[in-house]
């Protein structure tokens, strides 16, 4: 289950975000950079106000500084009474330094390190940080108004981030100017948050007053826990109108989301001369999906072909395939996840065998007895924009 972050400056953006839904609300002061501490005062009162209601998160800087100096900002973070403290580790030398002092030192709040997309980040820090008690990682980008985090990491890169996470025990979370297109496309790589300022923001500034609408948006494209939300039961009522498929339901009304002649370099093939080098294979791809009863003119109402490319490029990333049906199955259960996809049609070509191409044409059909998996992706309906 991803879980949904919201970084806040003041006790009334606290309440906003907590009537919203916000998982984890998070200070920060965004005037500072992307991991500027907030005022100790104002933290400690937006602490005793939700701390028993919410887990709490403090920013307390980077590792920029002598592992003494670091130390004792993440002391101060944590003596506001926050649940977690993030601490920027770039990548110098001396962030392995101050990663270690903060293990030996801070022990009253879980510790979580935040390494930058956009400045070359060193995921061999995500070993030190497991083996000196840090709870989680967190990949954010360090220059706001500098692109998002897909700008600078793409979706395969990501997909290993929060797996080498998962692997060293660690939490995972995403964050970086995310914006409503992005939700849907990192929930498949099930980190266990995703984290929110400027998209939440009145104008999509950061520094503004977060806006009530904005954080209901984005909420609505993050799957609830039923047991942690104070609106009682799930409700699927709400997403079998929006275009869930139902057991024993065969008369769906469909629209088609597609991508067509995507050509990727992959690694490739059961041969060994396949195995030495990668090669063009180009992919068609249909995607009938459940037309929504109810129309919405926003991220809630999308099914995105990016979604699509996306699932192409997660499998592409973990590793060499020996088989175009391996690839072409594997791509067709990634689609399928999504509750709303009815059914799929993928043609695999490989363009570098023979003059012409070779490959795999499938389709595949959700079964109508199948109950789509709770929790995984977003239960779109069924449009397009």
């Amino acid at each position: 289950m991803t879980l949904m972050l919201a970084s806040v400056k003041s006790k009334a953006e606290a309440e906003t975000v907590w009537a919203g839904g916000a998982d984890i609300i998070d200070l920060k002061d965004p005037a500072k950079g992307a991991l500027g501490a907030l005022d100790s005062a104002v933290a400690a009162e937006i602490v005793r106000a939700f701390g028993k209601c919410r887990p709490v998160s403090a920013a307390a800087g980077a590792t920029n500084g002598a592992p003494g100096a670091v130390v004792a900002a993440v002391v101060a973070a944590a003596a506001t009474g926050a649940d977690y403290i993030k601490i920027g580790v770039g990548p110098e030398g001396a962030a392995a330094d101050c990663v270690r002092a903060l293990g030996a030192h801070v022990h009253s709040s879980k510790l979580v390190g935040v390494l930058f997309a956009d400045c070359a980040p060193d995921l061999t820090m995500l070993t030190v940080l497991a083996e000196n008690g840090f709870s989680g990682a967190m990949l954010d980008t360090a220059k706001k108004g500098a692109g998002r985090l897909l700008d600078h990491m793409d979706i395969a890169a990501l997909d290993r981030f929060v797996d080498s996470c998962r692997k060293r025990g660690l939490m995972s979370g995403l964050a970086g100017a995310l914006e409503a297109p992005d939700v849907p496309r990192l929930l498949p790589l099930e980190p266990d948050y995703l984290g929110f300022r400027g998209s939440l923001c009145r104008g999509r500034m950061r520094e503004a007053a977060i806006d009530a609408a904005s954080v209901r948006m984005i909420r609505e494209l993050i799957p609830r826990e039923a047991s942690r939300q104070p609106g009682g039961p799930f409700d699927w009522g709400l997403f079998l109108a929006r275009g869930m498929v139902t057991p024993g339901d065969r008369q769906i009304a469909t629209d088609r989301i597609f991508v067509h002649d995507l050509v990727l370099p992959c690694a490739i093939g059961a041969y060994d001369f396949e195995r030495a080098n990668v090669q063009d294979v180009r992919f068609n791809i249909d995607v009938d999906i459940r037309r929504p009863e109810h129309e919405f003119d926003d991220m809630r109402g999308v099914f995105s072909y990016d979604l699509i490319i996306d699932a192409i490029k997660i499998i592409l990333g973990r590793g060499h395939i020996d088989l175009l049906e391996t690839l072409a199955n594997a791509i067709a259960s990634e689609i399928l996840r999504y509750p709303c996809a009815v059914r799929v049609s993928i043609r695999v070509e490989k363009l570098d065998v023979v003059r012409g191409a070779v490959g795999i044409e499938i389709k595949r059909e959700r079964a109508a007895e199948e109950a789509p998996a709770a929790g995984i992706v977003p239960l779109f309906p069924g449009n397009a924009a």
